[in-house]
């Protein structure tokens, strides 16, 4: 038997701060569970047209988020596949329920730190124009690491390769799903 097939079973969806690598993890862990990946923020920006930028800029982030809520629940009816959700999708509620329902959430979890040094790579996120980064990232850690406490499991991420994180998200999923076994 395929020890992978079980965790082939569900949608994964992976939640937690921006920098802390749900997309190119996700695209990995996609990858070796031979499933499809779907990324939250391209698939906003692909039903809005324009970039995320471009709509924080022209509609704000409220219209974003109401946005990202209808997206992440068209694709949480889809068949099982790797989700990498936006860093405050989780934060809202009615998301939160429906990716608990329909999905096993997986918080990636860093430092605000190491996050801050992968994040000054890019210059497309909304939340981090003109600011500190560290101070940004500091500031929403203490906001939303309670919320993302509430996912089904968290995997601690560090400065590590992607493969050991495909790895550690593989033995969390499936620790997780044996120990729901009757």
């Amino acid at each position: 038997m395929d020890p992978l097939a079980p965790l082939r079973a569900r949608t994964i969806t992976l939640v937690g701060l921006m920098g802390v690598g749900k997309s190119s993890v996700g695209r990995r862990l996609a990858h070796a569970l031979e499933l499809p990946f779907r990324d939250a923020d391209d698939e906003v920006e692909l039903a809005a047209g324009r970039s995320i930028p471009e709509i924080f800029a022209d509609l704000g982030e409220p219209a974003f988020r109401d946005g990202e809520r209808r997206v992440i629940a068209r694709l949480l009816e889809n068949p099982p596949q790797i989700l990498a959700t936006g860093g405050g999708a989780f934060m809202n509620p009615e998301t939160r329920a429906l990716i608990k329902a329909r999905s096993i959430s997986v918080w990636l979890k860093a430092d605000p730190e190491v996050l801050a040094q992968r994040v000054r790579r890019k210059d497309n996120r909304p939340l981090l124009a003109g600011k500190n980064a560290l101070e940004v990232l500091q500031d929403l850690a203490r906001l939303r690491y309670p919320t993302y406490a509430e996912a089904d499991l968290m995997v601690e991420s560090g400065d590590v390769p992607h493969q050991v994180m495909v790895d550690r998200v593989i033995d969390a999923v499936t620790s997780h799903l044996k120990g729901q076994e009757p």
